[in-house]
């Protein structure tokens, strides 16, 4: 008797095993600035993963398992996003990671993945590179995607607006020494020259530097009508302020990260007018935007009810249901059956920036268009659409101009 009891009680102490491993959590790594000049973008992006997340668990979660999100802070250093790779890959052993902010962070983090064979979604980073750095036939499978607008569309939707609408002949570019920064000035002067423009001034600051006098005079003693960006928001706003002591007054258009919260609060009345590409405007003009938006504001109640980058939220919250999406449909948490059900989703993604219709292919890891990007303006202390039509244009359903995005490969 004692050896049947023995062997009932060893069945079922199996059984529990058994059950507590299918119930196992998906762990989730999310590497990004959570401190630093690049915060704000960084925060905005972990806080949209924590409330899709969050979601996506009250609703049962994936494959009757939840998701834990293993969060750490690169502080927008290369070298401190090599360790995290290292860290969520060996000790953590995530299944997928969300996020990048810098491009820099990224290139130098995401080859630990690669190797690894797990997928990594950049949702914020916007280096043209990004998804290219591991292209066939070195590497058959690339497992690097993003849902984010890269600089290659908006460089020259930078230039279109400065140039074509505006009629800017002589503009100057004011980069960053970063890979985005000059990853982006190379995007900026390739998009000029198709337009038969060169910029009369190419100035380049650190990250950090509080004075941009001496890039901003040579800049106007060229005679420059409109200043171009590629910077994050600390130092573009020390670009407006210097611009308001010299008493010189024109536009700027740059980068999308003239949204963040640390451009228009550092630059005050001196950032107004200044114009961006951006993928998501913090304006409740679909019900499934003002779903997030209110959801958003309630769980962490930013300042002034302002998301501080709204474009980093809302690409963040649609990237885990997009990982959410091919795990569900490879049935799996394998790296290789993820990364295959990404580039062929058969169930479209209802995102808060449009809807993922096939966003991506083997050979297409880039899930947003030129069709998918508006320009914002700064005003009042926030971002609002520059131009009025958006708002209705941007109400309609939108999906990725597939015939554009083979035009950009080729």
């Amino acid at each position: 008797m004692n050896h049947r009891i023995k062997l009932l009680a060893g069945a079922l102490a199996l059984a529990c095993a058994g059950g507590a491993y299918a119930a196992d959590p998906i762990k989730i790594g999310v590497s990004g600035p959570y401190t630093g000049g690049s915060s704000s973008m960084g925060v905005s992006m972990r806080d949209g993963v924590r409330l899709a997340a969050e979601e996506i668990n009250k609703k049962g979660g994936v494959l009757g398992r939840q998701l834990v999100l293993v969060e750490r802070d690169d502080e927008a250093k290369n070298e401190r996003g090599v360790q995290i790779a290292q860290e969520l890959i060996n000790k953590e052993q995530v299944t997928a990671v969300v996020g990048y902010i810098n491009t820099g962070v990224a290139l130098a983090s995401q080859r630990f993945f690669q190797d690894a064979k797990i997928p990594v979604f950049n949702n914020v980073a916007t280096g043209s590179v990004i998804t290219h750095q591991f292209k066939a036939p070195e590497y058959p499978d690339n497992y690097v995607f993003r849902n984010a607008a890269h600089d290659s569309i908006q460089a020259p939707m930078i230039v279109e607006e400065a140039v074509v609408r505006s009629g800017y002949k002589k503009v100057a570019i004011l980069a960053d020494s970063t890979n985005y920064g000059q990853l982006g000035r190379e995007d900026l002067e390739k998009a000029l020259a198709a337009k038969g423009v060169k910029a009369v001034a190419t100035e380049k600051f650190n990250i950090k530097d509080v004075d941009m006098t001496a890039q901003l005079l040579k800049s106007k003693e060229a005679g420059a009508e409109a200043v171009l960006t590629y910077g994050i928001g600390p130092e573009l706003a020390q670009i407006a302020n210097g611009m308001a002591k010299l008493g010189w007054k024109v536009p700027i258009v740059g980068s999308w990260t003239l949204a963040m919260a640390n451009y228009i609060d550092n630059a005050g009345p001196n950032g107004s007018g200044a114009r961006m590409p951006q993928t998501f405007i913090q304006e409740p003009n679909t019900p499934k935007r003002k779903a997030f938006i209110d959801a958003y504001l309630a769980k962490f109640k930013p300042k002034n009810n302002r998301i501080d980058s709204a474009v980093s939220a809302a690409q963040g919250y649609d990237s885990v249901y997009l990982l959410a999406a091919a795990i569900t449909q490879a049935n799996s948490t394998e790296g290789p059956k993820v990364r295959a059900a990404l580039e062929d989703l058969k169930t479209p993604v209802e995102g808060v920036v449009m809807t993922y219709d096939h966003p991506f292919t083997h050979d297409d890891h880039d899930a947003i268009t030129s069709n998918l990007v508006v320009f914002g303006e700064v005003k009042d202390g926030r971002v609002v659409y520059a131009y009025p039509d958006d708002i209705k244009a941007t109400a309609q359903p939108r999906k990725k101009n597939t015939s554009a995005s083979v035009a950009a490969a080729k």
